[in-house]
């Protein structure tokens, strides 16, 4: 009895001192308040905010966001990034949107491994800023286009230049003409230098089917040329032959230039042609056969067969290539147009929803006109037949915004996400538009409304079948300091937002978000156009890379167990049965099959969560089976997750899909459709 009332004596001494210490705190705040009010709010406002941020039982609902320890030499302005079956991402700045790098020849690529936070550069054989990427059948990282030339405004264009077209009378043979041939006018006399190198292919041989008489037909290549000289002296404004120096014999007649003006307008971004294979092991970029048209801002689909569709992308004279679209086959490194063209402003939200059928949701990033290719629709690459899908509330705001597969991917529904008016317009949106495509007559409804009105919302699938949305801006590239520190996680089987942790970074135009293997999420960049509200001050890029840790990470218990059995890697096949192991089997509700994803400028095209049949044994064997539908899996390494009744994840095991023999393949050509 004297021993409980001598603690009950000591707990009334303690509480006395700790009301005491709050009483003369409470004094000195006021204190110093009456002499600094506002700093003093300021201060105790974000110390309360961070004490409350890292409460467990706010990150076991919201989740938890934390920057990442990234060394001086490693920090890159980040505009591409892709999850490899490695573990590690490939960070990709080409240049960083820096002119100055640019002409430095300055391209970074940094490999990050998020599971030991280390990093590595890598050499980087091209300008990739703004480029087109996705992943391959055998686990390579495909990269083509980026940059050529930068823009240059009106007012800042020193040298006359403009499209030349480059005709081959010989039909007998190619002539490959290198960066910086000469071309001088016949009447004008005026010199302008090819600014890259342009293949000609040979002229066509054309034979009358009554007569059986030949005739040939050049063909006409195109390249940019900017004159010798600085000086308005040097412009033209009428069309002229040029001839091409360097060339003897018959090629001097067979080859010729022809311009229509070479001025000093305003000169838009030039994309390149080149591709390379990023090789995850080997951990280096490997050169293969170029596009046939130069892209910059292009996307890249894979297909059922294995094989990559590229559309649209700024070309070798700054204009959107004019729906001439083209397949890469990773089999033979080499691309082939499609036989009829189809036209799409840049960057377009492309999904695979069945073979050779492709769903555009509306949304683009950057550059085309505003009443051209901007009605989504479902688009069959064989046919060329596009059906418009009606219903799209606010379909003026279209740019940068974002769509996402909702999970899992077999419902077939897709949900697009805020986004805002055509170029630098002031307009956003904080709607959603989702379209149940298995539907008969799909058709656009609103969805729950985003978080505020945002451009480039980013949007990351989570193995838990919910939607993680952070980030974005009020208005194009963040003006007037119109960053929103905002996210929220939205639930397809109750079609509802529920607020998720505030991002400690603002995030806007060249940033975006991958699925690590962990279950975790990162973001990165952000390339402000300016730093102050007034708009008075340029932007600086922000190179932080942030990890969200989402609720189900932060509820107090480990992440289920998941084992390979037998090889540590598989390679299946579509159709076949896959058993792996866990020590919680008889916790485990679901799996899921993911896709590694691939992000850049709002799109990340082939993200997808696949369901998978689970059945577990007693002996703590889970046996599933992948389905038989290439459109729904396509070739290459996917990540597969387990989730318990709580919703909490396993790190994922990764599974190599083989190419399916019976897929589908697409009808190429080898001629451009123009001719």
């Amino acid at each position: 009895m004297n021993t409980r009332s001598s603690r009950r004596r000591a707990r009334r001494r303690s509480r006395n001192r700790r009301v005491k210490r709050l009483t003369i705190g409470t004094v000195v705040v006021v204190a110093i308040a009456g002499f600094n009010g506002p700093a003093l709010y300021g201060f105790a406002s974000e110390t309360y905010h961070t004490y409350e941020i890292n409460r467990p039982e706010y990150k076991a609902a919201k989740g938890h966001w934390q920057i990442v320890d990234i060394p001086e030499k490693y920090r890159i302005n980040t505009i591409h990034a892709a999850l490899l079956h490695t573990g590690k991402v490939l960070l990709v700045a080409g240049s960083g949107n820096d002119a100055k790098n640019f002409r430095a020849k300055t391209f970074r690529t940094v490999l990050w491994d998020p599971a030991k936070n280390t990093f590595k550069n890598i050499p980087t054989p091209n300008d990739l800023f703004c480029s087109g990427h996705n992943q391959l059948p055998d686990g390579k990282l495909l990269v083509a286009g980026g940059t050529q030339r930068y823009e240059t405004l009106k007012g800042d264009v020193k040298k006359a230049g403009g499209l030349m077209l480059v005709y081959n009378e010989n039909p007998d043979r190619a002539k490959m003409l290198p960066k910086g041939t000469r071309f001088t006018g016949r009447e004008n006399g005026r010199t302008f230098i090819a600014q890259s190198a342009v293949n000609l292919p040979p002229a066509k041989k054309i034979k009358d089917p009554e007569t059986g008489k030949v005739t040939t037909s050049a063909s006409v290549s195109r390249v940019y040329a900017e004159a010798a000289r600085e000086g308005r002296k040097y412009q033209t404004g009428t069309q002229d032959q040029y001839r091409v120096s360097g060339l003897t014999g018959s090629w001097k007649h067979d080859v010729y230039g022809i311009a229509q003006k070479m001025s000093f307008d305003k000169k838009d971004f030039q994309g390149i042609k080149d591709a390379y294979e990023f090789d995850p092991v080997a951990e280096r970029y490997i050169t293969v056969d170029p596009m046939h048209e130069a892209r910059w801002y292009p996307t890249q689909v894979t297909l059922q067969d294995g094989r990559v569709l590229t559309v649209s992308g700024l070309d070798e004279i700054g204009q959107v290539v004019p729906g001439k679209n083209e397949i890469y086959d990773p089999e033979t490194k080499k691309w082939r147009y499609l036989p009829k063209k189809r036209f799409f402003p840049t960057y377009p939200g492309l999904h695979l929803i069945g073979e050779n059928r492709l769903f555009y949701s509306g949304t683009t990033a950057g550059y085309g006109p505003a009443d051209k290719g901007r009605t989504p629709g479902i688009w069959n690459i064989e046919t060329n037949k596009f059906t418009p899908v009606p219903g799209m509330s606010d379909p003026d705001v279209l740019e940068t915004a974002m769509s996402v597969p909702l999970p899992p991917t077999q419902s077939r529904k897709f949900m697009v996400q805020g986004g805002g008016g055509v170029g630098e317009s002031p307009k956003s949106t904080d709607r959603t538009r989702i379209v149940d495509l298995s539907s008969d007559e799909p058709r656009f409804q609103d969805g729950p409304r985003l978080y505020e009105k945002v451009r480039y919302p980013t949007s990351v699938i989570l193995p838990d079948d919910t939607v993680l949305t952070t980030n974005g801006s009020a208005q194009y590239r963040g003006k007037s300091d119109s960053n929103v520190l905002k996210a929220g996680i939205y639930h397809p089987d109750s079609n509802r937002y529920e607020e998720a942790a505030a991002p400690l970074v603002g995030r806007n135009y060249h940033s975006g978000g991958l699925l690590l293997p962990d279950g975790r999420v990162m973001t990165f960049g952000s390339d402000s156009l300016y730093s102050d509200k007034a708009n008075t001050k340029p932007g600086v890029f922000d190179q932080r890379i942030e990890i969200y840790t989402p609720p189900y990470l932060n509820k107090g218990k480990k992440q289920p167990d998941l084992q390979d059995v037998g090889a540590a890697r598989k390679t299946v096949s579509l159709g076949d049965t896959v058993r792996f192991r866990s020590e919680d089997a008889s916790s485990l509700k679901k799996l899921r099959l993911v896709r590694p994803g691939s992000f850049t400028h709002v799109t990340n095209v082939e993200q997808s969560s696949v369901e998978l049949p689970l059945r577990a044994s007693e002996d703590g064997t889970l046996t599933t089976s992948v389905p038989d539908d290439p459109s729904l899996v396509t070739p290459g390494w996917w990540m597969v997750f387990a989730v318990d009744a709580d919703g909490i994840p396993s790190e994922a095991r990764w599974l190599k899909v083989e190419v399916d023999p019976r897929a589908a393949h697409t009808t190429v050509t080898r001629g451009d459709p123009d001719e």
